[in-house]
């Protein structure tokens, strides 16, 4: 795991530049930083390196191949070395050559693979997390790649004449020359999401790398070309049209077969090795199997919290005795809150307002104090039918045509049309009946029923209206409505929130984390799956579950499904928190002045602690404030 940037088109200061970019990746590479300059070519890379595999300086970077054609630095893990490694060498037999490596890393094989087999073609066969930039030195021409999910960060774009691109944010804005302004027209999805989906960012100019996807730019450096070598819709829509024939066992089977492949290439590591452990579902199946082909115990870690309905430390404890782990935990005090939360931004570089980023950051910073890399069971719920909105929105579609089935379908939207007109800041339920008075599918109920009246607290001036992956999904795509929901969470929720929320998290802590459900064979498995295979009479994931049962008594898991939340609004309401929150509004006011509507964050706040009324959008304000401070 590292953190990678680069420059084309550079001024004056390449060096300086660089290690400037550089020295804002050290928290995602502590243990070692370089960079390679190519002058006639006007090209430099940057790398910060945080020694996973092969510790040696065999696996140092900014590495160059063999032949010296192309460089490359690197951020994440490929799992299937492997089979990559035997790729390469039934290649070289081939032409009477054979394959020599100076070391043991990833970077070196898969930087032989782009070589021999082109950027294309090596990325269909990789299976890993990651974000590279590789450079042509013949062709003259830069390439950009992320992985499929998106579970590696890539931000690129233009900073004056310069092309650049960086794992972070923050990196980019270390140039000499960054005076991008503030991207105003992203507001609106923030403050609807809590997050800036992809592709976009917080600054003008600057976007996110598509997951799946591959950017191309040759000299001058001036234009680029997008592709993608694999995409979620292509894998879900395949995956439909082959469905898978066997039975429910026969499904666990397979599934826990492909799980097994995919942790056993994740536990590949040269440094110590854990995983969250949570209670629930996911990450207990994860460290059961993991256990299960460890001769030594794993180490597990979670956080816990005293407030009644948030905790989950207790059933975590419960099953890593069960298991035989060796487990470590967190009861979380305010104080530990306290020290969190003045470094949210500096941790996650733009606005990104998930109230779960909290303990997030406190179990990562608790198992880096023992490992280096921890694997989660992130995405069970996306791809195994596992959230309960997937089961609520089908029966909230149905409850909202059954109340106005008398009126007509053209008529049931004109009236949302009016009510979203006239709805504003003190009518939020308005805005509901608004959305829903329009929806007339799954989909758009689901959408309907994200966006809330956080739309409405900065100032409108003539501004665009952007596009998110959600708002362009086409409805009935996959002939199963909860399917659809899936795949729109995987577009989006997943790769925008919750893998932003665990990568920015456990680089905050130079931990590195790893996702074993999101390799792309159970991906693609699942999506073969029908949906009463995943979810029947109430029972979410039921494959993952049947698996489960036996490593863990199916008692011990049967319990209410709880998010990884804390009670934000209570902690805001009086105490520390409360007084963090009143320096950050009265601190920023001058400078948010100019973004947010103050008369309506001032209402929001009264009707809070005047009348107990929460939402969602206070967050979102108090975390975009902050930002705005940095």
């Amino acid at each position: 795991m590292c953190g990678i940037a680069g420059i084309c088109n550079y001024g004056n200061r390449p060096i300086e530049n660089i290690q400037a970019m550089n020295s804002m990746l050290l928290r995602r590479g502590p243990d070692a930083g370089n960079y390679w300059l190519s002058e006639k070519d006007r090209v430099v890379l940057g790398h910060r390196r945080l020694s996973i595999v092969d510790l040696s300086e065999a696996g140092a970077q900014p590495m160059l191949s063999g032949s010296e054609r192309y460089a490359i630095v690197y951020n994440g893990e490929i799992y299937n070395v492997p089979y990559i490694t035997e790729m390469l060498n039934d290649k070289m037999k081939s032409h009477g050559e054979q394959l020599r490596l100076r070391g043991t890393s990833d970077t070196e094989i898969l930087l032989e693979a782009i070589e021999c087999f082109g950027i294309k073609q090596t990325l269909k066969h990789v299976k890993g997390m990651f974000a590279f930039a590789a450079y042509d030195r013949q062709d003259k021409t830069l390439y950009l790649a992320r992985d499929r999910m998106g579970e590696k960060p890539l931000y690129y774009g233009k900073v004056g004449d310069s092309f650049v691109f960086a794992s972070d944010i923050a990196a980019i804005k270390a140039l000499d020359g960054f005076h991008n302004e503030i991207n105003t027209d992203v507001l609106n999805l923030y403050f609807m999401y809590g997050y800036i989906p992809q592709p976009y960012s917080i600054y003008k100019e600057i976007w996110q790398l598509q997951p799946g996807g591959i950017l191309e730019i040759k000299a001058p450096f001036t234009d680029w070309s997008k592709d993608s070598y694999w995409n979620i819709y292509e894998a879900a829509k395949n995956g439909q049209k082959n469905m898978f024939e066997g039975t429910e066992q026969e499904a666990a089977d397979r599934l826990e077969s492909l799980l097994r492949e995919s942790i056993r290439g994740q536990m590949r590591a040269d440094v110590p090795l854990g995983a969250f452990l949570s209670g629930g579902i996911d990450s207990t199946l994860v460290v059961s199997l993991m256990q299960s082909m460890s001769d030594k115990k794993i180490r597990t870690f979670t956080v816990g919290f005293n407030e009644e309905g948030y905790n989950e430390a207790k059933y975590a404890g419960e099953t890593a005795r069960h298991l035989g782990t060796e487990h470590t935990e967190l009861y979380v005090e305010f104080k530990d809150v306290m020290e969190v939360l003045p470094y949210i931004s500096e941790a996650y570089s733009e606005p990104f307002a998930d109230s779960s980023q909290i303990p997030t950051m406190l179990v990562s910073k608790l198992t880096k104090e023992h490992v280096t890399v921890s694997l989660s069971g992130d995405a069970g719920d996306e791809l195994f039918c596992g959230y309960n909105t997937y089961k609520d929105m089908a029966q909230g579609l149905r409850i909202v045509e059954g109340k106005a089935d008398f009126l007509p379908r053209k008529l049931r939207k004109g009236i949302g049309k009016i009510c979203g007109a006239v709805s504003n800041a003190h009518t939020p339920l308005l805005y509901k009946v608004s959305n829903c008075f329009e929806v007339d599918s799954p989909e758009s109920f689901y959408r309907a029923i994200e966006k809330t009246d956080c739309r409405i607290p900065y100032i409108s001036k003539n501004r665009t209206m952007l596009s998110c992956n959600n708002s362009l999904y086409t409805d009935g795509f996959l002939e199963d409505g909860r399917h659809n929901l899936m795949l729109m969470d995987m577009l989006q929720y997943l790769p925008d929130d919750i893998l932003v929320k665990v990568d920015r998290a456990g680089m905050f802590y130079s931990l590195e984390n790893r996702i074993p459900l999101l390799d792309r064979d159970v991906i693609e498995f699942a999506w073969t799956l029908p949906i009463e295979y995943k979810f029947q009479a109430g029972i979410t994931k039921k494959p993952m579950r049947n698996i489960l049962y036996k490593y863990v008594p199916k008692e011990m898991m049967e319990r209410p499904k709880k998010g990884f939340s804390i009670p934000i609004d209570e902690w805001l309401s009086a105490g520390k928190m409360h007084e963090w929150a009143q320096s950050i509004m009265s601190d920023s006011r001058e400078v948010a002045g100019e973004i947010l509507n103050l008369k309506y964050v001032d209402s929001l706040w009264k009707d809070f602690m005047t009348n107990h009324k929460w939402n969602p959008v206070i967050w979102y304000i108090l975390v975009l404030e902050q930002w705005l401070l940095r």
